[in-house]
């Protein structure tokens, strides 16, 4: 039956269900020798929720239960402690429960741990509320009776009702014994949301931990310990600040602050990020591909105008591809600019120019970040005038070198294109020209921005803005 449940309901190895059944071998021994109800609880694959694994209850007239409860669900509102214990590992102790019979009960937790240390379930000892009672009552006169707190720890309970009482964190304070004396509103629900039963003043500091930290080691330390912890769906951030007086430890406070809604906001958002890269990734992916295939295609073209305008193709659909690869590394909608250039250039360098002409390019200028959408555009943009400065610039040259500058400015951002080429008479109309067509339609249309163009026999220098983000 336990190995049954554990490969149904948990993640537990093999060796860790041996480890398990072993130990249910000893439940009978340990429920007699402490005259307790005793169980085993693991771990289930959904948060907060555990189950019954194995048993080993006290005679009828004297167990709490009636009818077996292996196989069944403990969960974090009703049983804190386990729960808690299964989570952090550490151990908790009298703790109020509410059983699969809707009895009220004290549970012990104790961590069973694998070989790795990995806690794997709980050993659970429940005993009848009512033989707690006299020692409740006992402690209640205790704290009662308990000298009052150093001055610092007097100075914070009276402002209960201005300030700790109503900020946002749970405020638990402890006494130099490491018993609770104190909580605010906000640390009552919150406990309450985490299941727990008891009245949170009057509790040890080892019942209310948050994590593996010891009092006497918070104590020791003498200085503010911040941490995050994860208890079943919540995530909290927790800190503990020591309290002295004449340099003498009176006490400390636990500060804990429930960061489970930005910690879902920062998962939703990391998310998107992993969505967004991925369909980067594959319009990248798909957009090689439709190069490759003309690629193909332009090989069996024997007609230098038609194999020319093949590859024009080829360029303009790499330069987007360039754009989304960087974007899907990133993982987020924004690129830089002068990365994508530098890209672009590396694959013009490469591909475009021929190895027979000693053409550099060289870019600077400012960083700025743009969007996919605007990455895009200019990314086609100074690959048609990159295209357009190698293919008419340089006729009847060797070399030559092409400069383009990125100067942002307050609201605009122009990029500049420049070569020391041939130059050509900017008046005469470009209508044969798809290249200059396309960059003026994106400039006007797709970013709102001027394109200006200055030429002569010494080179062309061509610019164009858009607005900032």
């Amino acid at each position: 039956m336990l190995r049954e449940l554990c490969e149904t309901y948990t993640q537990l190895s093999d060796t860790d269900i041996l480890i398990l059944e072993n130990l249910k071998q000893m439940l009978p021994l340990i429920s007699r020798a402490i005259k307790a109800d005793v169980f085993i609880d693991c771990l289930t694959n959904i948060p907060n929720i555990a189950v019954v694994v194995a048993e080993a209850k006290q005679t009828q007239e004297e167990s709490m239960y009636q009818h077996s409860v292996v196989g069944k669900f403990a969960l974090g509102e009703n049983e804190p402690a386990a729960l808690r214990t299964l989570e952090t590992g550490v151990s908790s102790r009298d703790l109020k429960a509410l059983t699969q019979e809707n009895k009220t009960v004290r549970q012990s937790v104790e961590p069973i741990r694998n070989k790795k240390g990995q806690v794997i379930g709980v050993l659970i000892i429940e005993q009848d509320i009512t033989k707690h009672i006299k020692r409740d009552k006992e402690m209640k006169d205790l704290l009662e009776t308990t000298e009052k707190l150093t001055e610092t720890l007097s100075t914070l309970k009276g402002a209960e009702n201005t300030i700790i009482h109503h900020v946002n964190e749970a405020i638990i304070m402890f006494n130099s014994n490491g018993i609770a004396t104190y909580c605010n509103p906000e640390a009552h629900q919150l406990y309450k949301k985490l299941g727990y039963q008891d009245e949170i003043v009057g509790l040890a500091f080892s019942n209310l931990a948050l994590s593996g930290r010891s009092f006497s080691g918070i104590v020791h330390n003498n200085f503010v310990n911040v941490e995050e912890v994860k208890i079943g769906k919540l995530s909290l951030r927790v800190k503990y600040v020591a309290m002295e007086d004449e340099n003498k430890i009176t006490g400390i406070i636990m500060i804990i602050n429930d960061v489970t809604e930005v910690k879902e906001k920062e998962m939703e958002l990391i998310s998107k990020s992993v969505a967004i890269s991925e369909i980067h990734h594959r319009v990248k992916n798909n957009l090689q591909t439709i190069a490759s295939l003309l690629r193909l295609q332009s090989r069996r073209i024997h007609q230098d105008q038609a194999k020319k305008a093949f590859n024009e193709s080829i360029s303009r659909i790499l330069s987007i591809a360039i754009t989304h690869e960087l974007l899907a590394q990133n993982g987020v909608d924004d690129v830089d600019l002068r990365t994508i250039l530098e890209r672009m250039k590396e694959s013009t360098l490469d591909y475009v120019v021929s190895p027979e002409k000693n053409i550099s390019i060289q870019i600077k200028g400012d960083p700025i970040t743009v969007n996919s959408n605007k990455a895009t555009s200019i990314a086609l943009v100074v690959n048609e005038l990159l295209q357009n400065s190698l293919e008419h610039g340089f006729e009847g040259r060797e070399d030559g070198q092409i400069e383009i500058t990125i100067q942002k400015g307050e609201i605009y951002t122009q990029v500049t294109v420049t070569d020391n080429g041939v130059g050509f008479d900017t008046e005469k109309p470009q209508r044969k020209s798809l290249g200059l067509s396309i960059v003026n339609s994106i400039v006007r249309e797709r970013l709102y921005g001027n394109l200006q163009m200055n030429s002569s026999n010494t080179g062309t220098e061509i610019r164009f803005n858009f607005k900032n983000e």
